[in-house]
């Protein structure tokens, strides 16, 4: 268990056995650059956009679904959102998260994400970034996001081990850096990798 999970330790490093980690990763070094660069255009933008909390027809991988009604009461008052009873999603133009359950997403790269926009799909393998028999979740790098997540072996479905968008979503809008929200999110990280640009905030404090 993370003991860092929905915390409010702004430096986890107080504790000398925890150090978050997060990939900088790309297959083409134009693509790595892109993410920086989408980074630190997300710093302390605040940008406006919609999150997006997709209910699938895969039940093995729909398993955040049952949060979704918690997170619009939580958080609706911060964030757009919206739940979307479909297993695409095309043509958008404000992507700031989108939360889904598929092997493989469909028509990603359609839509436009927000700079610091966070994607992930819950799926066995997306962490196994370049040999994947399912979607890698550098594919939300590729089309776009600033940070992702997935499992590098077989997880089970529990959705300890993948992220709690409303946790996630919170800390992020309250300030944290995107690894720090991130890592929030996971209460059994174990399995697990985070992807982007660890420093983007796009929701920095304004002094």
């Amino acid at each position: 268990m993370s003991p860092y999970f929905n915390s409010d330790r702004p430096d986890p490093a107080d504790r000398p056995e925890f150090y978050p980690t997060m990939a900088l990763a790309a297959t083409r070094l134009e693509d790595a650059r892109a993410l920086i660069d989408r980074g630190i255009a997300a710093d302390g933008t605040r940008p406006a956009g919609t999150a997006y909390l997709m209910s699938t027809s895969d039940p093995a991988r729909n398993v955040r679904s049952p949060f979704y009604p918690a997170i619009q009461a939580q958080l609706g008052p911060r964030f757009e959102i919206q739940v979307v009873n479909d297993d695409q999603l095309t043509d958008r133009s404000d992507l700031m998260f989108y939360f889904t359950g598929l092997a493989h997403v469909p028509a990603i790269d359609t839509n436009r994400y927000r700079p610091g926009a966070v994607a992930d799909h819950l799926t066995s393998l997306g962490g196994q970034l370049t040999d994947s028999p399912q979607m890698s979740s550098l594919r939300w790098l590729e089309a776009g996001a600033t940070g992702s997540y997935g499992t590098v072996v077989e997880p089970c479905n529990f959705p300890q081990k993948f992220p709690h968008p409303g946790v996630l979503m919170a800390h992020y809008q309250s300030g944290d850096t995107l690894i720090e929200a991130y890592w929030k999110s996971v209460l059994m990280p174990g399995q697990g990798i985070f992807v982007g640009e660890p420093l983007a905030r796009p929701f920095a404090p304004r002094y």
